[in-house]
């Protein structure tokens, strides 16, 4: 892989991490429980990763700050070796610009304080005070941070469904997107969607995100070296996700169907970073 397109994958993955504030599962398991008692439980054990606390954010701001020319051959389209008049040229081009980048910089890293609830990315204490913060809601049972923006939880609350649930919410955070949603129906129907547990397709901007986090590590670039920095370990989505019901199934995409359950059924999605379609299911309690 050549140095140009390491560095615009690179490039396009920090600016993922600072403008998407985009939380991503690792290994996990999850269990989402609803019965015809009206009573409801979900639980998220293994790792989340939010990718603005990465390392991926620092070094994209450093490579946006370092000047390398680049010259192509115009018949093979290929990398050449540019000469001192075209390095003169670009490097003239590149300080001309230093004050927009830096102006730029600055933007970015407003806004992903922004979307992280206050929290500096660059604080080397925000993923601490974050745990923190997250400790102090209600499920969260255990949340360590392991370093790269990875934190290791245990999340488990039960209810009445007279809501709908989505998780995770953080406090003060408005773009943390979401891994599975408890919707209600009319007509005592639920819909669940865990959009959070699909790597490709479906038009799910979250999901395109999570694919080029993922298109990076298969790459083999986060145990490689790029502009002298090694990169960040990203964790890639492997798991499953159970609903367990004793409600009447109107429509799933398992592969398998419907499973007997000691409560009743059991819907099993296996998850992986080739998972194409969200989880989604239709759940009736008459």
């Amino acid at each position: 892989m050549t140095k140009p397109i390491r560095t615009a994958a690179l490039a396009a993955a920090s600016s993922l991490a600072l403008t998407g504030c985009l939380l991503s599962p690792g290994t996990f398991t999850s269990e989402l429980h609803m019965m015809k008692d009206g009573s409801f439980a979900y639980s998220y054990d293994g790792e989340i990763q939010m990718l603005a606390l990465s390392k991926l954010a620092e070094m994209g701001a450093k490579a946006d700050d370092t000047f390398k020319a680049e010259c192509i051959d115009e018949e093979t389209y290929e990398e050449r070796e540019c000469s001192l008049a075209e390095v003169s040229e670009q490097r003239a081009e590149w300080q001309a610009g230093a004050s927009e980048r830096r102006a730029e910089a600055e933007r970015k890293a407003e806004q992903a304080k922004q979307m992280l609830g206050g929290f500096d990315p660059s604080d080397p204490e925000a993923a601490n005070k974050l745990a923190d913060t997250l400790e102090r809601q209600r499920g969260w049972e255990k949340i360590d941070y392991m370093g790269d923006g990875i934190f290791d939880v245990d999340f488990r609350v039960s209810g009445r469904m007279s809501h709908d649930f989505a998780f995770p919410m953080v406090e003060k955070m408005p773009m943390a997107n979401m891994f599975v949603t408890m919707m209600l129906r009319d007509g005592g129907q639920v819909r669940v969607d865990a959009p959070g547990f699909a790597a490709q397709g479906g038009g799910n901007p979250m999901q395109g995100m999570m694919a080029g986090m993922m298109g990076l590590a298969s790459l083999g670039l986060e145990e490689g070296e790029a502009e002298g920095a090694k990169m960040p370990r990203i964790v890639l989505p492997k798991g499953t996700f159970t609903i367990v019901t004793d409600g009447r199934i109107l429509a799933n995409n398992t592969d398998e169907g419907p499973v007997a359950n000691a409560r009743g059924q059991a819907l099993v999605w296996d998850i992986d970073q080739q998972t194409e379609q969200a989880p989604t299911a239709l759940i009736a309690f008459d």
